[in-house]
């Protein structure tokens, strides 16, 4: 009888667990923290519920948001849906027009704020020509070099450009895939007017799906298991067996959910799997820091999201305006740079004196809590190697956003991978 070990319960595992488990095939998921989420988790800190990760979903992602309303009863109020509006503090603003694809960003940026006449037509002239060509490059470069080529001036690249390949990518645009940042722009700008909404949680990142979805897999039977680490997974002739707490259990398939710098604990050694693993050695990272910020008083950002240049703080959150959590907001340090030389307790400060130039009369905080992800996402560089989900370990899976996809390391990579284990182990059983 079928029954599948999922090692690894961030969006990854949860939606292989979920998508099995639907069809009634018997799953176990080991996950070694206390939370569910991985790397896009809930961290208790003062009795305050934060996120490792201020995570943005938007409309495009299509699997998650199907997923999430599937197993979470609160779907409704767990989201706020809004249209595309994107706005850098007091240099640019653009809200997406109410008309089809790619009219409304067209429109949107033609009544954007913060650019001159010629600076919207040459950005309008460039999605063009992006579209024109099935935003597909004859060879991947860097994003910086590819806006270079399409006479992007300094601004541009500063307030749009640059913000959306740091968001997108968690790459800096120096050295991030040109191809890679076409694909979002493609199925996020250009598919649907709302595939470009953007999706804010109004819960923290575990309760908003991989909490329901244990719920769920476990009212079709199957079984969640936190603080359980795997520490062994050994091929056998007709399956595998793990070892977790000192405790071994035979499985007839293993989906490995794990991020890629400690996938490789496993892998090594398996001989079908050397190849896989030298790809995934070879595999750069670049970091998020999260800093969240507790003020006495209640506080409004000028917007819900919003975006900052010239400093550290690419975006914070109103966590008051999105989660109802009075007096916190969120600010997220993409990629690499300066701030990682800094004390946690400098970090704060640096991020506290940056919102004071933007919200006037800021109180001092109450307390300050950075969380560092050295290594949240592979960097996305040009022609990067990513391993497929399929290995040539028969019933052996790979999960994760580093995984063979069109889009970066995101929630929805995560999730697609996810997905795909799930659908190849039903096909081929």
């Amino acid at each position: 009888m079928t029954h599948v070990a999922i090692v690894g319960g961030g969006y990854a595992g949860m939606a292989a667990a979920v998508t099995l488990a639907a069809r009634r095939i018997p799953v176990t998921v080991f996950e070694a923290a206390r939370q569910l989420g991985g790397r896009a988790r809930r961290i208790d800190y003062r009795d305050v519920a934060l996120d490792n990760g201020l995570h943005v979903l938007i409309g495009a992602y299509a699997e998650t948001l199907r997923l999430i309303e599937f197993v979470n009863p609160a779907y409704a109020s767990a989201l706020l849906r809004t249209p595309l509006e994107w706005n850098v503090q007091n240099e640019f603003h653009l809200r997406a027009a109410r008309l089809p694809a790619p009219l409304h960003l067209l429109v949107g940026l033609a009544r954007s704020d913060g650019l001159s006449i010629a600076e919207k037509f040459s950005a309008a002239r460039f999605l063009a020509l992006l579209r024109a060509r099935g935003y597909a490059l004859p060879r991947d470069i860097s994003v910086e070099a590819l806006l270079v080529q399409h006479a992007q001036s300094e601004r541009l690249r500063r307030v749009l450009w640059r913000p959306l390949c740091v968001a997108a990518l968690n790459t800096p645009p120096a050295i991030a895939s040109a191809q890679v940042f076409l694909n979002v722009l493609r199925d996020s700008l250009d598919a649907t007017r709302a595939a470009s909404d953007l999706v804010l949680s109004r819960v923290d990142l575990s309760a908003l799906f991989p909490e329901p979805a244990a719920a769920y897999v476990q009212q079709q039977g199957s079984a969640v298991l936190l603080s359980h680490r795997v520490t062994a997974i050994d091929p056998l002739g007709d399956g595998f067996e793990i070892e977790a707490n000192s405790e071994r259990i035979r499985f007839t398939h293993v989906i490995c959910a794990i991020s890629p710098h400690q996938v490789n604990a496993f892998l090594i050694g398996i001989t079908a799997l050397s190849e896989i693993a030298a790809a995934i050695e070879m595999l750069r990272y670049q970091p998020i820091h999260s800093v969240w910020l507790q003020y006495p008083a209640p506080v409004a950002l000028p917007a819900p999201m919003l975006g900052l240049t010239n400093g550290l703080i690419h975006w914070a959150f109103d966590r008051e305006a999105l989660c109802a959590q009075r007096g916190l907001i969120g600010a997220v340090i993409s990629a690499a740079g300066e701030h990682q030389d800094l004390t946690q307790d400098e970090l704060g400060l640096r991020v506290h004196r940056e919102l004071q130039q933007h919200v006037s009369g800021l109180p001092e905080p109450l307390w300050t809590r950075v969380i560092a992800e050295k290594r949240a996402t592979f960097a996305c560089t040009p022609n990067i190697t990513r391993p497929s989900q399929v290995t040539p370990l028969k019933n052996f899976y790979l999960a994760g956003d580093y995984t063979t996809s069109d889009y970066p390391a995101t929630i929805e990579s995560a999730v697609r991978s996810g997905i795909a284990c799930a659908q190849h182990l039903m096909r081929h059983g």
